[in-house]
C-alpha cells in the first residue's frame, strides 16, 4: 500500500529507495508511519519525489487503514466497497486504489496506467482517451476474474512498455502482434 502511494508520478527505482529508508527507520506499518514526525517522514520518502505531498497522502492512507480496523477487517469488505472507500481517501485516485485492491487485497481489479494506455493505443485496441473506469471495466469483462493473472498481465505490460513500447515510438522492434 505504501508503494502504491509512493509510485505516483515517479519511477519504481526511486520508490524502492524510499521504502528502503522507511524499512531502515522501522517505519513501514500504519502505526509507525502515523507516529513519525511529518518532516521526518517526508525526509524518509524524499527519493520518491513530491515528498511533502506524498507524506500527507501516505498519512491519510494510514489513518484510513487504522480507522477501518486494519487488514483483517478490510479483507471483509466487498471489492467495490473497498475500492469506493479507498477513492474517498485524500490523494488516492483510481489507479492507486486499484493498485492497492489488486496487490494488497488480491482482488480482480485491473490497474490502468500510462503503460497500459500506451500499449493498447499503439495496438489500436483503444483510442487512448477513454475514461479510466470504462477502460478498466472493459478489460475486466474480457478476462476471467483472476487476481494473479491480472497481476501478471499488468507486470508484463509494464515490462514491455519500459523495454520496447517506450514513449518514443519504435514499433518495428515490437514482438506483440496486432490483433486480427
Amino acid at each position: 500500500m505504501v508503494g502504491a502511494v509512493l509510485t505516483q508520478n515517479t519511477a519504481w527505482t526511486n520508490v524502492e529507495r524510499a521504502i528502503k529508508n522507511l524499512r531502515r527507520a522501522g517505519c513501514l506499518s500504519a502505526k509507525s508511519i502515523l507516529a513519525t514526525d511529518p518532516e521526518e517522514l517526508a525526509t524518509l520518502i524524499k527519493p520518491s519525489g513530491y515528498f511533502n505531498i506524498k507524506e500527507r497522502r501516505l498519512r491519510s492512507l494510514c489513518e484510513w487503514f487504522r480507522d477501518r480496523g486494519g487488514l483483517s477487517r478490510l479483507r471483509r469488505y466487498s471489492t467495490s466497497t473497498l475500492r469506493d472507500d479507498l477513492l474517498a481517501v485524500h490523494g488516492i485516485g483510481p489507479e492507486t486504489a486499484d493498485d492497492i485492491v489488486l496487490y494488497a487485497f488480491h482482488r480482480p481489479v485491473f490497474v490502468i496506467d500510462a503503460y497500459t494506455r500506451r500499449l493498447f493505443s499503439r495496438l489500436k485496441l483503444i483510442n487512448g482517451d477513454e475514461p479510466y473506469d470504462a477502460l478498466r471495466l472493459g478489460i475486466e469483462a474480457a478476462l476471467d476474474p483472476d487476481p494473479p493473472m491480472f497481476n501478471e498481465y499488468h507486470a508484463l505490460i509494464v515490462r514491455h512498455a519500459k523495454e520496447t513500447c517506450t514513449e518514443r515510438q519504435n514499433c518495428r522492434h515490437c514482438r506483440v502482434e496486432k490483433p486480427l
